[in-house]
Parts: C-alpha cells; sequence; structure tokens
C-alpha cells in the first residue's frame, strides 16, 4: 500500500512496505515472492506476537482484550450477516455445512454461532492453552440440543503454516486474527484457503478497520488495516468481495469493525429493475 501509517508509539511510516521491511525485513512490494524474506526478523515478529496472547487468560474476556461486553454484540452482528449469505448461496438445498474458524481462540465463535449453523466445525489456533480450552469445553458440550453439531477436529497452528484440506469448507470464518500475519503471508495464506472451499463455499473475514493506511501494534505485533488496505489484498488473492456489513454496538473508543464475504469466482451484476425497463432511445 502506498498509504502510509502509525505505529501505537506514534511514529509515522510513509507506506506498508517501509514498515515491513523493519519489522520483518521484507523487501518492498507484495505477493508470496517476499514470503521466504527476512528470516529471523519474520521469525521474530511471530514469536513476539504468540507470547503476548500466551500471557492472556482463556476466557471471554481475555481473548476479548478486557472487553466482555463485546461478545453479545458480536456474535448477533456475525449471525445478522452469516444467516442471509448461508440462504443465498447454498438455497434450501440439504447440504451437510462444515465450517473453519480460524484464529479460533477459546471457541468462542464455534460455541456461540458455528455450531449453531454448522454440523462440524474445525478450529485452528496457534496458543495452545487457548485450544485446549476450546476442546475440553466444545468436546463436553451437550447441552446445545443439536447433536449432530459437533466440533470435530482441533488444529494447533498459525495460519501461515496452516494447509486446509481441499474441498472441506463450506465456510471458512477470520476472524480477529488475520492481523498477524504480514501482507505476504496474508495473500499465501488466503491463496490456500479457498482450496479448501466446497462449490458455492465462501469465505468471511471479521475484522478491526483502520480510519486511513494502518495501525502497528507494537505490544501484540499486529496490524489494523483500512478498508482500501483490506481490498487491495483480496485482490491479490483473487478473491471478490460478495457482501460487506459494518458491526454494530460497540463501544466508540474500539476501531471500527467491517464484515466481508469473499467468493473465488467474481459476483454477476443484475440489472436493476429500473434498468429493465427503461426505455430504448430512438434517433
Amino acid at each position: 500500500m502506498d498509504t502510509g501509517g502509525l505505529d501505537t508509539d506514534g511514529r509515522g511510516f510513509a507506506n506498508a512496505s517501509e514498515m515491513w521491511a523493519e519489522e520483518i525485513g521484507a523487501v518492498p512490494g507484495r505477493g508470496e515472492e517476499n514470503a521466504c524474506c527476512g528470516g529471523d526478523k519474520r521469525r521474530d515478529w511471530y514469536r513476539k506476537g504468540i507470547a503476548y496472547w500466551q500471557g492472556v487468560e482463556a476466557s471471554v474476556d481475555g481473548v476479548l482484550g478486557g472487553y466482555k461486553c463485546v461478545n453479545e454484540p458480536d456474535v448477533k452482528g456475525s449471525e445478522a450477516f452469516l444467516k442471509p449469505l448461508l440462504a443465498d448461496r447454498f438455497g434450501k438445498q440439504k447440504r451437510h455445512l462444515v465450517a473453519l474458524d480460524c484464529g479460533s481462540g477459546i471457541g468462542r465463535v464455534t460455541k456461540n454461532l458455528l455450531l449453531r449453523y454448522f454440523q462440524e466445525v474445525d478450529l485452528v489456533e496457534p496458543v495452545s492453552h487457548f485450544l485446549e480450552d476450546a476442546r475440553e469445553k466444545l468436546s463436553s458440550e451437550g447441552d446445545m440440543g443439536i447433536d449432530a453439531h459437533k466440533a470435530v477436529n482441533f488444529f494447533c497452528l498459525p495460519l501461515q503454516e496452516f494447509t486446509p484440506e481441499a474441498g472441506r469448507y463450506d465456510v471458512i470464518w477470520v476472524q480477529w486474527c488475520i492481523g498477524q500475519l504480514p501482507d505476504d503471508d496474508f495473500v499465501s495464506f488466503f491463496k490456500r484457503a479457498k482450496v479448501g472451499l466446497k462449490p458455492d463455499g465462501f469465505l468471511i473475514v471479521k475484522e478491526n478497520i483502520a480510519r486511513n493506511g494502518f495501525v502497528l501494534d507494537k505490544e501484540d505485533h499486529s496490524i489494523t488495516r483500512s478498508d482500501l488496505y483490506f481490498k487491495e489484498l483480496f485482490k491479490q488473492c483473487d478473491l471478490h468481495i460478495y457482501k460487506t456489513k459494518d458491526q454494530k454496538g460497540l463501544p466508540d473508543e474500539l476501531f471500527p469493525v467491517k464484515m466481508y464475504a469473499l467468493v473465488t469466482n467474481k459476483p454477476r451484476v443484475g440489472k436493476s429493475k429500473a434498468q429493465q425497463y427503461k426505455p430504448g432511445i430512438i434517433m
């Protein structure tokens, strides 16, 4: 991105390439060609990020940064976004729905949302005590009233090292975790993730949004990207925006949050009724 940004210490960067060159040693530009650059600095970036989350308690309040109150409006907003998408993409066909919860943490999204709509949910999370907490709670779930809906696989891996099983998932859910990945690993991950989708499957990305450029968090080693920044990266992933929605009801002091539904084929743009019945011009 050509747009500048800041870190949480107030330091400015002319553009993202400058920031990534300093943080992970990546050469300017985007794409998988940068994935092997930086070596030790890149490993250090990830190591420090994991170390931060290893020091956080495995609770809703912990994974939400002390904002437990965010859980309820977040889940409601996600459901309002997901439910019509499922109907739109899959219709009324009977389908054994399988989801992947990326950066699943303690299984908060899986428990409160995904298990209500998907027969199977897999979780991938690099912080071991979060994943163990999710495994213990979700494996013992017996009060949901839907015996067929269950958490199946628990992968203790970071997203930059994870490759989904080809054609397994109807929906891949990525929430509040993709900021841990530098741009080149971001693109590489989504290119692999696309292969994990079934026909008509889609991805949902739900993330904090910077108002301009980006904000680099020096404490947890993550980046908050702007809407334009995300759109540029989605373009590099050959992903198309199917639908977007802004999350409502979160505390004003937090970053705005946006949801993106992404598909692998460019959505068809139908003519509006006004266009369909617009009279022709007689010359």
